[in-house]
């Protein structure tokens, strides 16, 4: 039992609410309202399972970097109260169960599922050589609405591949300011984030500037699908977080309680977004 609480402490499930929202938003614009009870079941069990796998993978492979950053080095593999091998079955059920869900919602899934898992796998490597390691995070998790999508329409569409791109943007917004809490080991170890590379100044301006594209790109996917009204209140949530974002810039006392409040402001907008998209394609029509 000590060994399962520490593994869920560092697969951190609580940042599994960051893709859902955005993954049952993909399938309520391809239903064009609430889809059959069961696609939502299976939605959530690829994005449980492709997180997990991400998040063992990212553990596993940086478990060296971890015990040479002080922020990092209490993890459970850096110092050894876990055993790497945990992160190994993780990955392998997570991706196992990633599997059983693209099977059950479209065989186009199934077909597109190693895209999945190759970002799955590659992006913790990503930052030991480009400050890209962002974006790239960002577009795994901006498969979760796409993949949504699929699993429901099984095909593609112009506001599917917008609501990717917007979820790229958007995560790899709040995965910068994360970096910023690493800035002088990641600068001092030789480690790649946009922080690193362009400086400080650019980790706390970019982030509002990704999360206003993310705003053009969603009001264009409404656009292409025409929703009712009410999915257009969610862009006023992202004005809000936005201006939520440049408020905690200004006053959050260190960049560790600027994460915090990034944190919980872009979880609160993701449920709201979801409300919004389920309401525009339901109500008001």
């Amino acid at each position: 039992m000590s060994s399962l609480r520490l593994f869920v402490k560092e697969i951190r499930p609580e940042h599994t609410f960051f893709a859902l929202p955005f993954a049952y938003a993909g399938a309520v614009f391809a239903a064009r309202g609430i889809p059959a009870w069961w696609s939502p079941l299976w939605i959530t069990l690829a994005v449980v399972g492709a997180r997990t796998a991400a998040m063992a993978a990212n553990r596993y492979l940086d478990r060296d970097i971890d015990k040479a950053n002080p922020r990092t080095a209490r993890r459970a593999l850096a110092t050894g109260a876990l055993a790497p091998s945990a992160m190994l079955w993780a990955i392998v059920l997570g991706l196992a169960l990633l599997l059983v869900a693209a099977w059950q919602l479209n065989p186009l899934c199934v077909k597109l599922m190693p895209i999945a898992a190759i970002g799955v796998l590659a992006y913790p490597l990503c930052k030991r050589f480009t400050w890209m390691t962002h974006f790239v995070l960002g577009a795994v998790d901006g498969l979760a609405p796409l993949g949504a999508y699929i699993g429901i329409a099984g095909t593609v569409s112009w506001p599917a591949a917008l609501l990717f791109l917007a979820v790229t943007v958007w995560v790899a917004g709040f995965d910068i300011a994360y970096a910023l809490m690493d800035l002088p080991t990641d600068t001092e170890q030789g480690i790649s984030s946009l922080p690193a590379r362009f400086g400080e100044g650019a980790g706390r301006t970019l982030p509002v500037a990704m999360h206003v594209l993310m705003g053009g790109l969603l009001l264009a996917a409404g656009l292409l699908a025409q929703p009712a009204w009410p999915y257009y209140l969610g862009l006023v949530a992202v004005l809000a977080l936005i201006g939520k974002e440049l408020a905690d810039y200004r006053s959050a006392p260190n960049v560790f309680v600027l994460n915090e409040r990034i944190f919980v402001a872009n979880m609160v907008f993701s449920v709201i977004f979801l409300a919004t998209t389920v309401a525009g394609f339901t109500l008001g029509r």
